[in-house]
């Protein structure tokens, strides 16, 4: 019975508009969801395969993001803009936490599991990683002998080769310091940015004196922000270690890589360095 109170019956939602007939919708045109979900090629039966692929794909996206970030950093920092450098450090955080969590899947392959396609990759090895490289690179790593790896393509060792010759993010990070009117020492401005980054004490002492003055200083949340990148960078490097220890020992590594014995070494590469150093004497 109407009342005059009552209230109109609820429609249920209309369905979202449909995209063109006989093409890909919006989603998909933005995206390439299709374009990436083509891209996975099993070799083999082994039904680890497929999860091996995809993990190791959605780890290349993320790194992809990663250097983009850190370059977006790089270059404000270049320009003296430390806002914009702050928030495309907190946004390469996050995703090198989400980098992080793509062993899961990858964890507990046991080794029966793991040989069932090992062999389909073949000369395949993830330090052949072009965006891995460039990673390190934006780190301070530098290694002429690993850019070398990849002239086999014009396009990628092009945009190495200009990764390898620019300052990396520390260096970038360091300049800024110094034109803040930190004694950042000559020595380490003028560097050859072709070298591998080694800990300098003149640094040690320009972080010494952030991290003892005021603990609201915009410098030492700078500080701390690098410490969080440079821990989820060596916890990256510890995790990928233990999933290779698990599933094949110390076995030698596609395409004849030392394997567990490569990466252990490359685990110790230190990470921003003084700011692990300056901690001890504070």
């Amino acid at each position: 019975m109407d009342n005059g109170t009552s209230t109109p019956l609820q429609q249920a939602p209309a369905d979202p508009p449909a995209g063109p007939c006989g093409g890909a919708g919006p989603y998909d045109a933005y995206v390439r969801a299709s374009v990436l979900n083509n891209l996975q090629r099993p070799l083999t039966d082994a039904p680890d395969e497929m999860g091996f692929l995809v993990s190791t794909q959605v780890m290349e996206l993320w790194l992809t993001l990663i250097v983009h970030e850190w370059r977006a950093a790089a270059s404000a920092f270049a320009k003296d803009d430390i806002d914009s450098a702050g928030d495309a450090l907190v946004r390469s955080r996050r995703a090198l936490t989400s980098l992080n969590s793509t062993w899961t899947p990858l964890a507990s392959l046991t080794p029966a599991q793991f040989n069932g396609f090992r062999a389909a990759f073949g000369a395949a090895s993830g330090y052949q990683s072009a965006m891995y490289r460039h990673l390190e690179f934006l780190l301070g790593d530098k290694s002429e002998s690993l850019l070398r790896l990849h002239q086999g393509d014009p396009a990628v060792h092009e945009t190495l080769v200009e990764a390898y010759h620019r300052p990396s993010l520390y260096d970038e990070v360091l300049g800024y310091l110094y034109r803040r009117g930190l004694p950042v020492p000559e020595r380490v401005r003028d560097r050859d940015m072709t070298a591998p980054y080694t800990a300098d004490p003149g640094v040690v002492d320009v972080w010494r004196r952030i991290y003892a003055g005021p603990q609201r200083d915009p410098l030492l949340a700078l500080g701390e922000q690098l410490t969080d990148l440079a821990e989820l960078v060596l916890r990256w490097r510890y995790d990928h270690i233990m999933v290779v220890r698990r599933a094949m020992g110390a076995k030698t590594g596609s395409a004849g890589s030392p394997g567990l014995v490569w990466l252990e070494q490359r685990a110790t590469k230190p990470v921003f360095p003084e700011l692990w150093e300056v901690r001890g004497g504070l």
